[in-house]
């Protein structure tokens, strides 16, 4: 019988080359689009598993109260670590402290290249399972040695073995090579880090900081004993620093690195959600386009429902039973599914480059992984069986004796089903239109969101030790080329400041704990980026600046001062003047509210940034600038980039959100469109013989486009009445998580509900037009 049902099954889609086509189309569509979203989905619920230890890792946090608002930050004091690792042996089976990616020039004979590193203690490797391709991995415990990825390796050296080899490290200090590992996957913390430093090396500034608890400058993790939670020892930790730092309202915790990807986001010291809800999101989207061609299959179904009438009467009358033809439909969806999947996979291996460079990760279909093609016949069973099943059981419910005695006529109570799925295509398809231009003017609120300073045309390098000490000569260097206007250096880039420290001032109340960020930046800092001066003056070389300070205007308002220029404060254990106040900058995330900041005129320096002149060729100015600093540091390749790409990555999450929900949407709205055109088909179809009487009685062409077009846009119309408050409600929440964001004009609804009532006239337009020009007399010779 099941041979039978599969011979029956393939007969009738050879017989109905159109309609299984429409099916195939849709469902190889929706289909391919769920495969695509579910390897994004779980490369993000993957997130840093390929280490075997990740579910015993955990990141040391700190927690703020400010008078009842709760701060949670992921950067720590480096004292808090070793307290850790000393005091807390009972809960942490490893500890390990971590300094912030930085590029570090690398030097093998006359190859000189560039490297992503961080400087950690030994047991870092071990706690983040790095699989060693070669060396020893207790190489860290060597002040003099080094380790590196496979990647830098080969750049390196070649096929050359790289172990015990010697690399000249930023210019100045020779290191061993004591270990190879292999790259990190780009679903992981640590990504793109292509060197490993000793935490005791002597180039580590960190160890300065080593004794301070004050300074909260660098990152740790803990790997947790067995059977010991992060909760119980968050428990055992917390009241850590409060010996230390008595005026301040300091709390540690260690959260889940599991967790810290997907859940990182907090309020008021609770987990508050964070990339999960994209994450839901585009399961739900994806969710959804498959959904649609499961509907089109429901639709289109029922919708011949007439044609198959007598094939289920005369079943009926020989002898078939419900189930027997329940059966028979069902194979003819999971058969017609089963095609539909194969071209479902091609579309998505072709299509996975371009998905791959949309969101910006680096997924593969694993072919050879068993338990991928297992998934794969469920997943297509099951899309068989959904589509399938509305169809299968209406079909199969036809009394045979109405059916063969030709008293089966559809009632007009037989189509609210399919108009119902068709509203329900078409609220999901607005839905994904609506929120894609929300999510595109919300990037583009923040992108027109003013920065402070001007920041076309600046360009950071950074500042290696060979140009330390060179700052006046290489400034004038640079000016005579006359490719510069300004050139200036700072302890960090203008587009990201990460360093945290308290500041205290006259009549500040003791209870009151925020953090300031801090910048050292040399004179002309403030002319090379374009800052503006609202109170007081800027650093200059005419004044003795060295015990100098500028706040940005949410420092002056953070210290409730009305006028802060000329009081002292004292940051850091030195006591310093404020010489000026500068209109808030934007150096962090755009969505943001801006953070107090201070800046300093004397300190470390690490970075170069260079104000170029407008209208020169940019290469020839590259070239020139180069050679300047070839001249202060020839061994080293020239680094920079331009503060205008650093500034658009800060936008690269959402615009790849608002990229892919504009690429769902669109085939999603090409789903709808599909079945939508197959049922005008059947609809014009079936009223071909009302049409020839309407015609002969003189009805025009655009009288009998808009009878057979205004049952659609009825159900447009309702579908727009469902669609904007449920995507009004669900944009204007996911708006909410960002502090200066956009909000919804009645226009976006509009332009939405316009664009699909188009684009429905359109798939219509050309069946009912069709069918508005056939020749009466064709329609009604049979009467």
């Amino acid at each position: 019988m099941l041979k039978n049902y599969f011979k029956v099954a393939l007969r009738n889609l050879c017989n109905n080359k159109a309609f299984a086509s429409l099916n195939i189309v849709g469902l190889a569509i929706g289909m391919a689009t769920a495969i695509i979203i579910g390897l994004w989905v779980l490369d993000e619920l993957t997130y840093d598993h390929y280490n075997p230890n990740h579910e015993k890792l955990a990141k040391i946090m700190l927690s703020q109260n400010d008078k009842g608002d709760i701060y949670i930050g992921p950067t720590i004091a480096m004292p808090l670590g070793f307290a850790m690792e000393t005091k807390y042996k009972d809960l942490f089976k490893r500890v390990a402290l971590v300094s912030f990616h930085d590029l570090h020039i690398l030097g093998s004979g006359d190859k000189k290249i560039s490297g992503r590193g961080i400087f950690a203690q030994e047991d870092f490797p071990s706690m983040f399972g790095l699989t060693i391709l070669n060396g020893n991995i207790q190489t860290l415990n060597d002040a003099s040695s080094i380790m590196i990825s496979k990647s830098l390796a080969v750049s390196l050296f070649g096929d050359a073995n790289p172990i015990n080899k010697t690399i000249l490290l930023d210019n100045k200090m020779n290191m061993k090579v004591g270990a190879v590992y292999d790259d990190l996957p780009e679903n992981s913390s640590f990504a793109g880090t292509t060197l490993l430093l000793p935490w005791t090396n002597s180039g580590n500034s960190y160890l300065s900081t080593n004794t301070n608890w004050r300074d909260h400058n660098g990152e740790g993790f803990v790997e947790m004993n067995d059977k010991v939670t992060t909760a119980v020892a968050t428990e055992k930790i917390k009241n850590l620093p409060t010996p230390f730092i008595k005026d301040w309202k300091e709390t540690t915790l260690v959260y889940p690195l599991d967790k810290l990807h997907l859940y990182g986001e907090f309020v008021n010291g609770k987990p508050a959600g964070g990339r999960i809800q994209v994450v839901v999101l585009m399961a739900i989207i994806g969710a959804f386009v498959l959904f649609l061609a499961c509907i089109n299959f429901m639709n289109l179904a029922t919708a011949r429902s007439s044609k198959r009438a007598k094939e289920v009467g005369i079943r009926k009358t020989i002898g078939s039973l419900s189930i027997h033809l329940i059966g028979q439909f069902l194979i003819e969806s999971i058969l017609l599914t089963l095609f539909a999947f194969v071209i479902a996979l091609l579309s998505a291996q072709v299509s996975l480059p371009f998905f791959n460079n949309l969101s910006g990760k680096h997924m593969n279909i694993p072919y050879s992984n068993p338990v991928f093609w297992l998934l794969c016949i469920g997943f297509a069973l099951f899309t068989g069986i959904i589509s399938g099943s509305y169809p299968a059981f209406y079909l199969s419910s036809f009394e045979p004796i109405k059916v063969l005695k030709g008293a089966f006529q559809g009632s007009r109570y037989n189509s609210i089903p399919r108009q119902v799925l068709v509203v329900l295509q078409f609220t999901v398809s607005l839905s994904l239109i609506i929120g894609t231009i929300i999510v595109y003017r919300q990037i583009m609120y923040a992108k027109n969101r003013p920065t402070g300073y001007t920041r076309e045309g600046l360009v950071t390098m950074p500042l290696s030790d060979a140009l330390n000490g060179h700052y006046d000569a290489l400034r004038q260097d640079l000016l005579r080329t006359g490719t510069v206007t300004e050139m200036s250096e700072s302890s960090q880039p203008i587009t990201l400041f990460n360093n945290n420290n308290s500041l205290d001032w006259p009549g500040k109340d003791p209870g009151l704990v925020i953090f300031f960020r801090n910048v050292n930046v040399t004179p002309e800092f403030g002319r090379t980026i374009g800052w503006n001066i609202i109170a007081g003056r800027d650093f200059s070389r005419a004044y003795a600046d060295s015990n100098s300070m500028i706040l940005n205007e949410a420092a002056a308002k953070a210290t409730s001062i009305k006028n802060p220029i000329g009081t002292i404060m004292k940051f850091a254990g030195k006591s310093r003047t404020v010489i000026g106040v500068v209109k808030d900058m934007m150096t962090n995330s755009p969505y943001d509210p801006i953070e107090p900041a201070i800046f300093l005129g004397d300190g470390y320096m690490s970075v170069i940034t260079i104000r170029m002149k407008a209208g020169l060729p940019l290469h020839n100015s590259m070239a020139a600038i180069e050679k300047v600093f070839k001249k202060y540091n020839p061994a080293s390749p020239f680094i920079y980039v331009f503060n205008d790409d650093v500034y658009a990555k800060k936008f690269s999450e959402e615009d790849r959100i608002g990229n892919l929900s504009a690429v769902f949407a669109g085939l999603a709205i090409f789903i709808s469109c599909l079945g939508l055109f197959g049922l005008a088909s059947f609809v014009a179809e079936q009223r071909t013989k009302e049409i020839g009487v309407r015609k002969v009685l003189g009805a025009n062409l655009f009288s009998l486009w808009g009878m057979l077009s205004v049952q659609f846009v009825k159900l447009v119309l309702i579908s727009l009445c469902i669609a904007i408050p449920l995507s009004y409600y669900g944009m204007n929440n996911w708006l909410q998580n960002y502090s200066y964001h956009d909000i919804i004009s009645w226009w976006i609804f509009a332009i939405a509900g316009l664009s699909i009532l188009i684009i429905t006239l359109l798939t219509v337009s050309y069946q009912s037009i069709k069918a508005a020009m056939a020749n009466p007399v064709t329609s009604l010779r049979s009467e």
